[in-house]
């Protein structure tokens, strides 16, 4: 149905709102002007645009409104502003303050009746009505926002409430409407109005006016409601509200009866009964309406139960084009929910007099579900209803009614869209009851057309999109890679430059010496003789060799072939150190000594400064190899859930002519599904190297799977006569044989699209170990903790554990396993960091500096090095498929593998060989760590180096939290002990003023006054709150263990 002149369903109801077309600005010609120029000189523009600002404030425009204001001239402004400023001048009186028009209306209404008034005292008051109504909508904000402040609309309402007969006929009753409809064109008064708890159900109370001009009025300000958000379930309380008070059978009775009958005048009567429909119209479509069919046909029946049908086919004798188009919607809107409720149920129509075709679409729709049983319950209960005619069978059946009402109507969250037919009935609450352990599943169909057409238009964009990114990307890397290439080229080319000046240098020198006649240092040379030998010059030669270690024997430089020590080898014999013993025997740490070995992080590391600041008594209680009886926590206990996906791959069965494999055959026929391709897309698609991203990598790495092979080739070659009756994967193996090198074509364009894959995978590995062995041998933090560390396992440790000079970082990992003998909770880790926060404040936060370590310690240098290799070999077999695709003589248009794997070649061996020197200085960064912390190279992969310093890093994380939960409980269990002896001292002192002074009644009242006579139970309620909080805090932080049976 379309609406007169492009104009909205919410449009038709918005007669008592501000209008939605905003109002064209014009300007006036100079000649009709001259008496509007203003008197008064035009101030600053900043002066202006302040004033203007409050004038257009106080019109409360729209924004659209105020944009075109304010986009004025500065002339127009001024000469807007000086109009208004004289307008307000006249209006300057009495009557401009709302005031006034409250005093008038409350005076009104003190008069009970107008029969006593004379007709110049009603026409007096009518004209103060009016007048109120032209102000409200002509005055500025102020006086609107004053008019409420003053409670001008309780006013009005208590007015409307309060009229006599006569009154309720006449004009002012019109005019008060009015006034409500001015307040609520403006935005704060709207707002006031659908506040107020009664205003909607007393205007709704003037529909018994037999005025039609006051029906109207009060019928488009319900009507406007409904669309106001909120508004709608407001209307329907309100109408409940007018079937209480006019003492009604039904809330719209009074609607229909209006409708149905002659009032008079054509136009009237016109006018009337449209706004009744549009009325009718706006309860069916908004609110819950909008989105609700169950709603509309449930509202609905209320109107055909009273009658409608009938008088809307009297109404069309009026011909009347707006009447008639109410009317039409109502009719379309119910033809289209019937239909609607018809396709539920899978028939053409519903004959809702019916009740035997009701029942059997019910019957059909329920018999062979589980609801059926229930169904033939509730009929059988029904036969066993009173039979007898009486009012109270009548109650029954419209409490039946009203319950299967409220069981359609109401939401999920429990709310009901329409007055409630019952109080305190909440359906959600009840089907919770009911309901036992059961799953509803809900299924909605995909498959009409314009799903399908928008899911196709959708892989399309897709398509391109994809194919965008793939274009942008490839130019980014290109880009990217003839900047790497400049840089390269222009360092190369520098030492080129130098390496010529070097030669052509050394060139000179040696044609100066092979022309010189003597050798420097030497006998002349004689022509004839025999060769002196010559010695040679001191200056090029190396410094001579280091000295032997002492205590080495005498003839060890003269021992032939006799290899010097590597570096990082142990010494041959280790000082003494001068460690403090401890006066009782301590546990024993179970770490890996290192000797002393030169070029490693041990040789500058003393342990003998720590010593001096550690408290060795507090560290020989904590750690005494004696046992003590301590408390025991249960550990705690970690669940593991495996979650296992079934993939149930779907089954076609083939019936065409089928040579190839039954089980290869349905896998391929899957595959070419998924791909939603035709055999010569796919075909193009290799052959132009996926120009157009048709081919994703997974789809790829698929079809290496069904490569033909010789024997399928040779099979198919058989049957190719037998073409069109072919299956589905026989036919495409064919059409993909007949592809030079199809093979090979696909494990190139595959490996094209991996690798920039495959390269990011492996650059933050390698740019992690990097960096991770950077920072283990920079830290200055770790220097100084394992320092700490050495220094306590000399202490502890006697004997061949005892006196070392280093020890290996897997020793870390069982310093939490060496507990204190006070307290099994407490670990000589946790020790540790105690010592650190009191004497090496700064090393605890330690971890900052190894922020790359625990990525380093994911890295498997054997993996990586596969990673690499893959990388390797897969590069070379597309150059070899590249070589002999060019030494092709013939090749079609469509094929592009040439140009496009001669501009991958160039870029991926420029990225790769990028990637083999940042491995190779990941490795010598690795190997300098390893050698730093004195480790054998050749055993410990990066993820086992890491790894420790890693997990050491998560346990020092752990206990460090340990220490503060166990000192946190330490406070809090000594502010509990003070609290509660402080408690208990003022009792006793409290018992003992009691028994010397016999307590004096107003004693107790000051007590009682000053709350000091509450003390002890306060105290009781608070180490029970205590005790459940440290309850809390105990069960967070160390849950405990159930006890296996």
């Amino acid at each position: 149905m379309a609406y007169p002149q492009g104009r909205s369903l919410s449009s038709l109801f918005s007669c008592c709102l501000k209008r939605s077309d905003q109002p064209e600005i014009s300007y006036v010609h100079d000649n009709v002007t001259t008496a509007l120029e203003p008197t008064l000189p035009m101030p600053p523009l900043q002066e202006l645009d302040s004033v203007f600002t409050e004038l257009v404030d106080e019109l409360d425009l729209t924004e659209e409104n105020r944009a075109s204001m304010f986009a004025l001239p500065a002339e127009k402004k001024w000469q807007i502003y000086c109009s208004k400023k004289m307008e307000a001048e006249e209006n300057k009186g009495a009557s401009s303050w709302p005031e006034f028009y409250i005093d008038q209306l409350r005076s009104m209404a003190a008069r009970r009746t107008l029969l006593a008034l004379e007709d110049e005292g009603e026409q007096e008051r009518l004209k103060i009505v009016d007048g109120l109504k032209t102000a409200l909508r002509t005055q500025p904000m102020r006086f609107v926002t004053r008019f409420i402040e003053w409670d001008g609309l309780s006013c009005i309402l208590n007015f409307l409430m309060s009229m006599d007969h006569e009154t309720t006929e006449s004009q002012i009753h019109t005019s008060l409407i009015g006034c409500i409809k001015a307040l609520m064109n403006n935005s704060q008064g709207r707002a006031h109005v659908l506040g107020h708890c009664e205003s909607i159900n007393i205007i709704a109370q003037s529909l018994s006016s037999e005025n039609i001009k006051t029906k109207v009025a009060v019928l488009e300000i319900l009507g406007a409601v409904c669309l106001v958000p909120g508004g709608h379930k407001k209307v329907l309380e309100a109408m409940m509200h007018y079937q209480k008070f006019a003492s009604e059978r039904t809330r719209f009775q009074t609607l229909l009866t209006d409708l149905s009958r002659f009032t008079g005048r054509y136009r009237d009567e016109v006018n009337l009964k449209t706004t009744i429909m549009s009325f009718i119209n706006a309860v069916l479509s908004q609110g819950a309406g909008e989105t609700s069919l169950e709603f509309r046909i449930h509202l609905r029946y209320e109107f055909l139960m009273l009658g409608i049908q009938p008088v809307i086919d009297k109404l069309r004798s009026h011909d009347n084009d707006t009447l008639n188009r109410h009317l039409d919607f109502f009719e379309m809107l119910r033809n289209e929910d019937e239909l609607l409720m018809s396709k539920r149920f899978g028939v053409v129509h519903i004959e809702t007099k019916s009740a035997s075709q009701m029942f059997e679409l019910i019957k059909k729709t329920l018999i062979h579900t589980e609801a059926y049983p229930h169904l033939l319950s509730a009929l059988q209960h029904c036969l066993m209803m009173p039979f007898k005619q009486n009012r109270t069978t009548l109650q029954y059946w419209v409490l039946l009614d009203r319950i299967v009402q409220q069981l359609v109507l109401q939401t999920d969250k429990g709310e009901n869209p329409d007055v409630a037919p019952l109080e305190n009935f909440n359906v959600k609450n009840l089907l919770h009851m009911l309901v036992n352990e059961g799953e509803v599943k809900q299924w909605k169909e995909q498959a009409d057309k314009m799903r399908k057409e928008h899911q196709n238009l959708q892989q399309r964009f897709e398509k391109k999109e994809r194919e965008c990114e793939a274009k942008n990307k490839e130019k980014e890397d290109i880009m990217e890679m003839l900047n790497k290439m400049k840089d390269k080229l222009e360092r190369e080319s520098n030492d080129h430059k130098q390496a010529k000046l070097q030669l052509a240098a050394l060139s000179a020198q040696l044609q100066q010496l092979s022309s010189s006649s003597t050798v420097p240092g030497g006998p002349p040379v004689t022509s004839g003789g025999p060769v002196p030998s010559i010695p040679c010059p001191t200056s090029p030669l190396p410094p001579p060799p280091p000295p032997p270690p002492p205590g080495g024997p005498p003839a060890f430089s003269m021992v032939p072939f006799a290899p010097p020590p590597p570096p990082g080898a142990p010494l041959e014999a280790a000082k003494k150190k001068n460690i403090p013993q401890p006066s009782n025997p301590l546990k024993s740490f179970n770490w890996s000594k290192l000797p002393e070995t030169e070029g490693t992080i041990w040789k500058e590391i003393d342990d003998l400064k720590v010593f001096k600041v550690l408290d060795l008594e507090e560290f020989q209680r904590t750690f005494s190899a004696y046992q003590r009886p301590q408390n025991l926590y249960p550990s705690k206990e970690r669940e593991h859930t495996l979650y296992v996906e079934d993939d149930q791959p779907l089954v076609k069965k083939v019936k065409e002519l089928s040579v190839i494999d039954g089980r290869r055959a349905q896998n391929c026929n899957i595959l070419l599904s998924r791909l939603k391709l035709t055999n010569e897309e796919i075909r193009k698609a290799i052959l132009t190297m996926d120009e157009q991203e048709d081919l994703p990598k997974d789809m790829l790495e698929q079809l290496l799977k069904f490569v033909p092979e010789k024997n399928d080739i040779e099979l198919l070659e058989e049957h190719k006569h037998e073409l069109d009756r072919m299956a589905k994967a026989d036919r495409f193996l064919y059409e993909m044989s007949r592809i030079n090198h199809y093979q090979q074509r696909l494990q190139a364009l595959y490996f094209k699209k991996k690798f920039a894959e495959k390269v990011t995978e492996v650059k933050p590995k390698i740019k992690a170990l990097c960096l991770a062995s950077r920072e283990v041998v920079q830290s200055m933090s770790l220097r100084q903790l394992l320092e700490v560390v050495l220094a306590f396992g000399n202490y502890m440790n006697k004997g061949q554990r005892g006196n070392a000079y280093g020890f290996k970082v897997s020793s870390l990992s069982k310093m939490a396993d060496t507990k204190s003998s006070i307290d099994k909770n407490i670990t000589l880790l946790h020790y540790m960091i105690t010592v650190l926060e009191k004497k090496y404040p700064k090393v605890e936060a330690f971890s900052e500096e190894l922020q790359n370590v625990p990525e380093a310690a994911k890295v498997n240098m054997t993996d990586l090095e596969k990673d690499i290799g893959s990388l390797r070999s897969g590069l070379q077999s597309t150059e070899v498929e590249l070589q002999y695709q060019q030494s092709q003589s013939t090749q079609g248009p469509v094929d592009k593998f040439v140009p496009v794997i001669t501009q991958f070649i160039t870029m991926a061996s420029f990225s790769f060989s990028e990637v083999e020197e940042s491995l190779a200085e990941a490795k010598e960064l690795f190997g300098k760590a390893l050698r730093h912390f004195g480790e054998d190279s050749s055993k410990l992969q990066p993820d086992e180096f890491f790894g420790i310093f890693d997990t050491f890093l998560v346990a020092f994380s752990e206990a460090k939290r340990d220490n503060e939960n166990m000192a946190r409980r330490k406070e809090e269990e000594e502010r509990r002990a003070a609290k509660e002896a402080q408690v208990s001292r003022l009792s006793d002192e409290r018992d003992v003023l009691e028994a010397e002074e016999g307590g004096e009644f107003d004693d107790l009242v000051s007590a009682l006054r000053s709350g000091e006579v509450f003390d002890r139970d306060l105290s009781k309620m608070n180490r029970k709150k205590q005790r459940r909080h440290n309850l809390f805090d105990n069960s967070r932080e160390r849950p405990v263990t159930k006890l296996k049976q």
